[in-house]
């Protein structure tokens, strides 16, 4: 099954004030990803896995979620999601500079690995696809205590052809969970290109385990929207999980760490540049009438202007105190 180019946002139940914060998400994701790699390559920090390219996917899903009841467990570039569903650039730049009030680990995880209590954001691990069947647990656990929610899972086409991916989905299946699979299918599993990962499109591979599996273009945040709310809709009513395959590309390197050039030709990355949702989003507002080029560019001064003072905050926040080193590793008394 597959959801093309859709309508407008009013017929899929988005006000004009939703869809531009959709816009604003997409565009503040990228500005932060923008600086972080500019911080990377200035020696400020040492590492960042980039999330450029894939903006609309993670924002559209995180609009078509109950931020308020749903669990969320993103994989390690969805800054998209993570913003869009109450993290804020500060909380960002504290897990890059590695400093104490870090919420996702206290400085002591790698940049990208969200968690946040508040959120109901699950941390995550460096091994990829681990967060799979932890959603599933979560759905199960919902199912058990009759709680009306979903877990939301997203995870790279590398991913999907890990055993977690598989175990998880089959579980979820045999069990009709409340649960939602989204792969961010951006083309390349590190270095290595879909066509030599998998022969079919990873929506079909829901079929095997019982559920839907839906393709959509992750470059469309409407069409991502309109997929993920049908989806909550049916885990809610009861009828299980569904597998969601938003095509898109990553258009920066794997990571800080990796030559992307070595296995793709700059050629084919301008290629998908020109396919980059977020112009393609913005023209669409304009041509709604509810946007323009003066309040674009007044947006996109206030955002850098907010992710500068984010970065100085975060450069000058402190470290971890020393004695701090063997916090988090046993449970403590009285402690969260």
């Amino acid at each position: 099954m597959s959801i093309g180019q859709l309508t407008t946002h009013k017929q899929l139940g988005i006000s004009d004030q939703q869809a531009l914060e959709m816009y604003k998400f997409m565009l503040l994701a990228r500005k932060y990803d923008e600086r972080a790699l500019l911080l990377q390559r200035a020696g400020k920090i040492n590492f960042h896995v980039s999330g450029i390219g894939q903006e609309a996917a993670q924002v559209g899903a995180a609009f078509a979620l109950d931020r308020d009841r749903d669990y969320f467990l993103p994989y390690y570039r969805d800054y998209g999601f993570v913003l869009s569903v109450g993290m804020t650039v500060r909380d960002l730049m504290l897990s890059l500079f590695a400093k104490a009030e870090d919420p996702n680990s206290g400085g002591r995880q790698m940049p990208g690995h969200f968690s946040h209590r508040k959120l109901r954001i699950v941390t995550g691990s460096s091994p990829v696809t681990t967060q799979v069947p932890h959603a599933v647990g979560i759905a199960l656990a919902a199912r058990m205590k009759e709680e009306s929610l979903v877990s939301f899972v997203t995870f790279g086409d590398g991913s999907s052809n890990q055993g977690d991916f598989h175990e998880g989905c089959n579980f979820a299946g045999v069990h009709k969970l409340p649960v939602i699979f989204m792969c961010e299918n951006n083309q390349y599993a590190i270095s290595v290109p879909l066509h030599k990962q998998i022969a079919a499109p990873v929506a079909d591979r829901a079929a095997g385990y019982g559920f839907p599996g839906v393709q959509v273009d992750g470059n469309d945040v409407l069409a991502v929207y309109k997929a993920v709310k049908e989806a909550r809709e049916r885990a809610i009513r009861g009828e299980g999980p569904t597998l969601i395959e938003a095509i898109t590309y990553r258009i920066s390197p794997h990571s800080t760490s990796d030559n992307d050039l070595a296995y793709r030709t700059k050629e084919e990355v301008d290629l998908h540049r020109g396919k980059d949702a977020i112009p393609r989003f913005k023209a669409y507002l304009i041509e709604c009438g509810i946007w323009s080029e003066d309040e674009d560019a007044q947006l996109i001064d206030q955002l850098v202007k907010d992710i500068k003072e984010a970065t100085e905050f975060g450069d000058k926040a402190p470290f971890p105190a020393t004695d701090d080193l063997y916090r988090y590793v046993y449970a403590e008394e009285g402690g969260e």
